[in-house]
C-alpha cells in the first residue's frame, strides 16, 4: 500500500514538474514572457487576424527588486501569439503605466537612488519597446510624482493621462485589458 501511494505521489509530482518545465521561450520577447503550448484547444486562434491590445497597468510588485508581472503580460501576449503562428506585424501592443506602477519606468539611476537597487524592469521595457510596444506613462501620475523625461527610461512615452491614452488607442481599434 505504501509503495502504491509513493508511486502515485511520485507520478503526480513528476507531471507537475514536467508541466512547469514545458514552457516555450518567446519568439518576440526572448528573455521574458514564457508561455505554455495548449494542445488542441476547442476555440482556435485566428492566426490571420490583426490583434491590437492596450494593457492598463496600475499596480506593481511589493518587492522593489522584483519585476512587475503585469508588464510581463505584454511579453506573454506577444510570445504566445507568435508561438501560435502569428507574425509580429499582426500584433499591436501598448501598455499604459500609472498609479503605483510609475516607479517601474524609472531609469536605473533614478530607481537605485530611490529604492537602493537597479530597476528590475529595465531589460523587459527595452525588449518590449524594441518589439514595437508603446510603453506609456500617465502624465498626471508623472507630474504628481514629480518625475519627468530626465528620470524615466528613454523608451517610455509621455501622454496627458492614462485615460487619454486608453481612449485614443481604443478609438484606433485597440482592445482594453486591465491588470
Amino acid at each position: 500500500m505504501k509503495k502504491q501511494l509513493f508511486l502515485l505521489v511520485f507520478t503526480m509530482l513528476s507531471a507537475l514538474v514536467l508541466s512547469q518545465n514545458n514552457r516555450a521561450k518567446g519568439k518576440i520577447i526572448k528573455n521574458f514572457g514564457e508561455t505554455f503550448n495548449v494542445v488542441n484547444p476547442e476555440i482556435k486562434t485566428d492566426t490571420s487576424a490583426e490583434l491590437k491590445v492596450i494593457f492598463d497597468v496600475s499596480s506593481t510588485s511589493a518587492d522593489k527588486s522584483s519585476i512587475n508581472k503585469n508588464i510581463v503580460t505584454a511579453a506573454r501576449f506577444l510570445n504566445m501569439h507568435a508561438n501560435a503562428g502569428m507574425k509580429p506585424s499582426q500584433l499591436k501592443v501598448a501598455v499604459t503605466i500609472h498609479g503605483g506602477a510609475w516607479k517601474d519606468v524609472l531609469s536605473d539611476e533614478a530607481y537605485k537612488k530611490k529604492f537602493g537597487v537597479v530597476n528590475p524592469n529595465t531589460q523587459l521595457i527595452k525588449e518590449l519597446s524594441n518589439a514595437g510596444v508603446d510603453v506609456i506613462i500617465c502624465g498626471q501620475t508623472a507630474m504628481f510624482r514629480k518625475i519627468d523625461r530626465t528620470v524615466v527610461m528613454p523608451e517610455v512615452k509621455f501622454v496627458l493621462s492614462a485615460m487619454t491614452a486608453l481612449l485614443q488607442y481604443q478609438n484606433n481599434g485597440y482592445k482594453f485589458i486591465k491588470f
